[in-house]
């Protein structure tokens, strides 16, 4: 035992120190490039890994140059974190994805107010204090027909603000067939918890008239507010209140009344595609006080929540206090600006991404898919064939209505005769990542989540993993 002791301390001894390997001339170039302080972690934590695998009993490599090249191979992984995912899964609005890709015209211009300063709360004409969002309200009052708006980090933070400022220690009514649940566990319920009003529910999970509402109404009923089924359909015998009637309705007996809509389509006939959804301006044309929204759904811009309405109603969202929690900085006003201006220039269908690709046709897809798949047969031997997909534009917006596509289909045997689910996962650990869809066995690219220009891109980064595995 002492012997072998004795053995791991003099290889111990032979590994060369963190300075050693810092100087050797093929790390000189990559401490300029990457910096010395990001090299020497990696370095230091190389060394540690083979310090540890030498008391393990495994006999390693322990030469400079051997210590150098495991050091270039850390480097030239990729770094943790945010990364560059190419999505193949045919959701358009995929949360875990990041949901809605910006235009380039919008990534550009939260670039250019990020190099340095910019009128964010300063009107230039007065040199006074201005408000932040400025900038984006008459874009909003135009394409939705509202008096005001304004805008939070999302819509969970605007439907906070909005109970908060409009109903706070009072009552707001909602159909008990609206008290839903999405994403990461945000009840409604839970909601009110937080903004202070208190729920009452109304009516039954399938059937809520309007009559409904007039008799649950009392002193301190507040608001009604009426939330969009975003992620499920009650279907077969089910009724609800029209908009119109809650309106009236509020109207008459002094209520506001809260639209929120969820997914933020602007306008009816504006996508490519039928999309079933509710939209802001006709909330706001049916008299609603405030209409609430996303902006990185059905919108595409950035992740942001808008509030849309009259005036007194947006002013006291603004007025409060939680507004300063909620607000959104200049990136994503410079984002937002201008992806509205996009929608209202008419451009929106060519540069808005989330747009381009449902407008992108079936025979463009499948056009795509068979060239695609005739070269991952033909250079790496992967059996490859284009099938008709659909493809689903997620986000809770239209649920369990498919678009038509075309996908890129992968099936057995995949390289080195993997299962299905271990080649989709190195594809996910791939540089950029790829993330397809798991079908019948086989692996699927969906190309209506995938832009057009990214093709050689997916082509490159599969066959570049097939080679990897040769």
């Amino acid at each position: 035992m002492a012997s072998l002791d004795r053995s791991k301390n003099d290889i111990l001894r032979e590994i060369p120190s963190v300075k050693a390997i810092l100087e050797h001339p093929d790390l000189l170039k990559t401490r300029d490039e990457f910096g010395p302080v990001r090299l020497t972690r990696i370095v230091r934590d190389v060394l540690g890994e083979v310090r540890a695998e030498v008391l393990a009993g495994r006999v390693l490599e322990t030469s400079q140059a051997g210590l150098v090249t495991r050091v270039s191979d850390r480097i030239e992984q990729p770094r943790s974190g945010l990364r560059e995912v190419i999505n193949a899964t045919g959701i358009l609005l995929h949360t875990g994805l990041g949901r809605a890709p910006l235009a380039e015209d919008a990534v550009m211009a939260a670039s250019r107010v990020s190099h340095g300063y910019c009128n964010l709360e300063l009107d230039l004409e007065s040199g006074q204090r201005g408000r932040r969002t400025t900038h984006v309200e008459s874009l909003l009052k135009e394409l939705t027909g509202a008096a005001a708006a304004t805008v939070v980090n999302n819509n969970a933070a605007a439907t906070v603000l909005a109970l908060r400022a409009l109903a706070a220690g009072g009552e707001v009514l909602v159909s008990r067939g609206e008290l839903v649940e999405i994403g990461g566990s945000y009840r409604l319920p839970e909601i009110f918890e937080v903004s202070g009003a208190r729920l009452r529910e109304v009516g039954t999970t399938n059937k809520t008239r309007i009559s409904d509402f007039e008799r649950a109404i009392r002193a301190e009923t507040k608001a009604i507010l009426r939330v969009h089924a975003s992620n499920y359909r009650i279907i077969g015998f089910t009724e609800a209140a029209s908009l119109d009637e809650l309106s009236g309705l509020a109207k008459q007996r002094g209520l506001f009344l809260i639209d929120d809509i969820g997914s933020g389509s602007l306008c009816a006939g504006q996508l490519p595609t039928s999309i079933d959804d509710p939209t802001a301006s006709a909330a706001v044309q049916a008299g609603a006080d405030l209409v609430l929204f996303s902006g990185d759904k059905l919108l595409g811009g950035p992740q942001c929540g808008i509030a849309v309405g009259t005036e007194s109603a947006v002013r006291r969202l603004e007025s409060d206090p939680l507004m300063r929690a909620f607000r959104v900085d200049k990136l994503i006003l410079a984002a937002l600006e201008t992806t509205l201006r996009l929608i209202l220039d008419g451009l929106g269908n060519q540069k808005v991404p989330l747009w381009a690709m449902l407008n992108t046709s079936v025979d463009r897809l499948q056009s795509r898919a068979e060239t695609l798949a005739n070269q991952l047969r033909m250079d790496y031997g992967l059996c490859a064939d284009a099938i008709a997909s659909e493809a689903y534009l997620g986000g809770g917006s239209m649920p369990g209505q498919a678009i038509s596509s075309f996908a890129v289909r992968i099936s057995p045997p995949f390289p080195e005769n993997v299962s299905e689910e271990a080649w989709a996962r190195s594809l996910r650990l791939s540089h950029p990542a790829i993330v397809a869809r798991i079908q019948r066995g086989s692996v699927w690219f969906d190309l209506r989540t995938v832009p057009d220009d990214a093709d050689e891109l997916l082509l490159k980064t599969v066959g570049r993993g097939v080679r990897n595995r040769e």
